[in-house]
């Protein structure tokens, strides 16, 4: 069937028609009563389902999916909190619909009463969780390494400098230049291993109440007068935003990492930089192997007009030591995973020519009511 959005004529106005709109949707979306019992589908959902509308409609969820399908978790939690969640890696197998992996959303319609929207997405936000969990486990990685040459090198480090020291007030002056060499990359080697040590941290971060609109100008104001002189900056703000539930320093290095990188990423003439903020209304992400659902409502944006970040390095870009800069270290994206895994958040990026974008999302604090910093 054509999918086309018509338009009705009302009091001199034309407006869309909203069955032609939902069957203009590119995913399954599915409307269920009190007793979960189909009420509507789109074109999507008659196609994913492999029936007719008059088929699916008056049959229960439960002739479709089987009992202990997470999707009527979802609907029950939807009815209970009043406000939508999401289940991500949602596995359907089925006769009916076959295999596949899904996003599923599950929003309160309100009227009629204790129905709720479902609908399916196959494709981005699923990879997106996806990636989280790689870059979480590229932390971890970093992690265990930060720990083992805190002790396997730096120990034997500090021997082999001490030794070169003696060498040099004991050798002539033509052999002092090997002995300054040795000297001078023992103590490079110790920097890179002291800023690995970060990740060896395993304490649990303190935090509270954060205003990020004063993380996200403190950074932009360290960046201004340093690395991003020749930037413009844009400021997209969402005035209204709750406290995040974070640590503030730790943030400000978040951001200063992923402002850096844009700056160094964006042309030297009509460079510029968007910081902006939002709120993802009733969102609550569900990650398969996780005990608890995260409530991630606040968003922030960080966006480039750099070239955009190649092909070949996206899968590993929060990996450690994955870098396309001639003199970088490949550390600062693995850091910044590694704090706002730490923050229970969500890291992921979307990269074109011109337009880069790092997306942050994180928990807010619960008493809103409590002083900002």
């Amino acid at each position: 069937m054509a999918k086309g959005v018509t338009f009705l004529r009302r009091q001199g106005r034309s407006e869309a028609d909203p069955t032609a709109v939902l069957n203009a949707l590119p995913d399954p979306v599915v409307v269920v009563g009190p007793e979960d019992e189909i009420r509507y589908v789109n074109l999507e959902a008659q196609e994913f389902f492999g029936t007719s509308a008059s088929a699916l409609v008056g049959t229960r969820l439960l002739d479709l999916l089987p009992g202990d399908s997470p999707i009527f978790f979802l609907l029950r939690q939807a009815r209970e909190t009043g406000s939508s969640v999401a289940e991500y890696g949602v596995a359907v197998d089925t006769p009916r619909t076959g295999q596949h992996v899904l996003t599923v959303t599950a929003a309160p319609l309100g009227e009629p009463a204790d129905s709720v929207v479902i609908s399916f997405q196959e494709r981005t936000i699923a990879r997106r969780i996806d990636s989280q969990l790689t870059h979480r486990g590229a932390a971890r990685s970093v992690t265990a390494m930060a720990a083992m040459l805190a002790h396997e090198v730096k120990n034997p480090l500090s021997g082999i400098r001490g030794a070169a020291q003696l060498l040099d007030e004991a050798v002539g002056e033509d052999d002092r230049e090997l002995t300054r060499l040795i000297i001078d990359e023992a103590d490079r080697i110790r920097a890179l291993v002291d800023r690995m040590e970060v990740f060896s941290d395993g304490r649990p971060i303190e935090r509270g109440p954060v205003n990020i609109h004063s993380v996200l100008e403190h950074a932009r104001k360290v960046a201004q007068n340093g690395f991003a002189r020749h930037v413009r900056f844009i400021e997209r703000y969402d005035p209204s935003l709750p406290p995040v539930l974070g640590n503030r320093d730790q943030l400000v290095q978040v951001f200063l990492n992923l402002l850096k990188n844009a700056a160094e990423a964006v042309p030297e003439q009509g460079g510029e930089i968007v910081l902006t903020t939002a709120y993802q209304h009733g969102v609550r992400l569900a990650v398969a192997g996780a005990e608890s659902r995260m409530h991630l409502p606040l968003l922030v944006l960080v966006q480039d007009n750099g070239e955009g970040i190649p092909e070949d390095i996206r899968p590993h870009l929060f990996d450690a030591f994955i870098t396309t800069k001639r003199n970088g270290t490949g550390l600062g994206l693995a850091l910044v995973a590694k704090i706002i895994g730490d923050h229970g958040g969500v890291i992921d990026f979307d990269s074109h020519p011109r337009r880069t974008v790092f997306k942050v999302s994180l928990p807010m604090y619960a008493d809103t009511m409590q002083e900002q910093p």
